[in-house]
């Protein structure tokens, strides 16, 4: 009979957590009301979320219901060290009924006077994301019926979780590189410009950008990249390269040399990040554009009565690929009126088709047209009115005819 109670029980506080009310709230709703019903089913005073960081090397307080001063003060716990590390490092759950700075790294578990805790993995897609862990400030021993619950709520919170923070790093990439691109280029004489950005609606916001400025030596400076991966961490890259680039810029008016001091800051700080550019410099008489690129698409050219083609550049090395090989440059010719279309492989690549028919249905939109028609033009051929796979940035240019 006992052994039935103790089943009903159980079916009951299961009940509680996969229940189809939790399903009709939001992430944020969802993660704190699966904490609240952690600590009540489990007799707990606290329920504590804890989050991989993108290097895998640390915890993250993320939330919390009990113990929120974990999160306010931003508490971090290597894999591998404490009680939440050793979870991580494990993958399986663990139980202490013994808490001080031998068994745990957090000192707000200690200051709070908890006593015994247990603690599962968070995994999603097979991958470990976190740690979900409640303690008791009562002295007791979890039971295997204890380990079981925890876990289901651990399924919960996992994709609850990361929903939650790919809608944060979704929205601050999307802010960061707002707030990065200009939302017009710059006045130039003698040169008419425009840019293009859209986002990508698979991928979402990556680290595709785009870049004109002018230099003291009276020089013009073009770039456009595309940094790997997408979402904040390649926006942060992408914000720090475009600025690095700037930087070196203004050193030397060599697109080779900069994209080679820019391959070593890549190498040297940002460990594991990859990009493809051009980086292209207008001459002050503006009828030559030396340019250099790094893995990344060749620009298109085009003059009054012609369509597009594809400059002959040579290419070079992706930055980042840690291969220190020499870099070059290519000068072509910028007559008036002569156009110059950069762009992003967003453009061009879809899994329907080669990269190669892509390039040709672009040659064929590109003419020596205004730069904001170009765009227009370019988009519509290239997208047809549907969304973009994966982030796509143009940069036009057109050198007057009257200059």
């Amino acid at each position: 009979m006992s052994e039935r109670r103790d089943s009903r029980e159980q079916l009951r506080r299961l009940q509680q957590v996969t229940d189809a009310a939790l399903s009709k709230l939001g992430v944020e709703d969802l993660l704190q009301e699966l904490l609240v019903r952690a600590r009540e089913l489990l007799q707990a005073d606290s329920a504590t979320v804890m989050l991989l960081d993108p290097a895998g090397t640390e915890l993250v307080a993320t939330a919390a219901s009990g113990l929120e001063r974990e999160v306010n003060l931003g508490i971090r716990v290597p894999v591998g060290r404490g009680f939440a590390g050793t979870v991580a490092a494990h993958g399986r759950p663990l139980a202490i009924d013994h808490v001080d700075e031998t068994t745990v790294v957090s000192p707000v578990l200690i200051d709070e006077h908890i006593a015994a805790m247990l603690g599962v993995p968070m995994i999603t897609a097979g991958q470990l994301i976190g740690v979900l862990y409640v303690g008791a400030r009562t002295p007791r021993q979890f039971t295997p019926g204890d380990v079981e619950l925890l876990q289901l709520v651990a399924d919960r919170i996992a994709p609850a979780t990361q929903a939650r923070m790919h809608s944060l790093d979704r929205a601050t990439a999307f802010a960061l590189q707002r707030s990065l691109l200009p939302t017009r280029p710059p006045d130039i004489a003698g040169l008419e410009l425009a840019v293009r950005y859209v986002p990508g609606a698979q991928v979402g916001v990556g680290g595709d950008w785009y870049d004109v400025f002018d230099l003291p030596s009276g020089n013009i400076g073009v770039a456009v990249g595309d940094v790997a991966g997408n979402g904040l961490r390649a926006a942060v890259v992408m914000g720090r390269i475009r600025s690095a680039l700037r930087a070196y810029a203004l050193e030397t008016d060599d697109p080779a040399d900069v994209l080679t001091r820019l391959d070593r800051k890549i190498q040297r700080f940002e460990p594991g990040a990859m990009a493809t550019a051009i980086y292209a410099v207008i001459a002050p008489s503006l009828d030559t554009v030396t340019m250099s690129t790094a893995g990344h698409p060749p620009p298109m050219f085009a003059t009054p009565g012609t369509t597009g083609r594809l400059l002959s550049v040579r290419a070079n090395l992706p930055l980042g690929t840690h291969m220190s090989l020499p870099r070059t440059n290519t000068a072509v010719a910028l007559p008036p009126g002569g156009t110059l279309l950069f762009y992003t492989d967003g453009l061009v690549e879809r899994r329907a088709h080669s990269i190669g028919e892509g390039l040709d249905r672009l040659a064929g939109a590109v003419t020596a047209s205004h730069p904001d028609d170009l765009c227009a033009t370019v988009m519509s051929t290239m997208l047809r009115d549907q969304p973009a796979p994966d982030d796509v940035a143009l940069l036009a240019l057109r050198r007057s005819v009257k200059d």
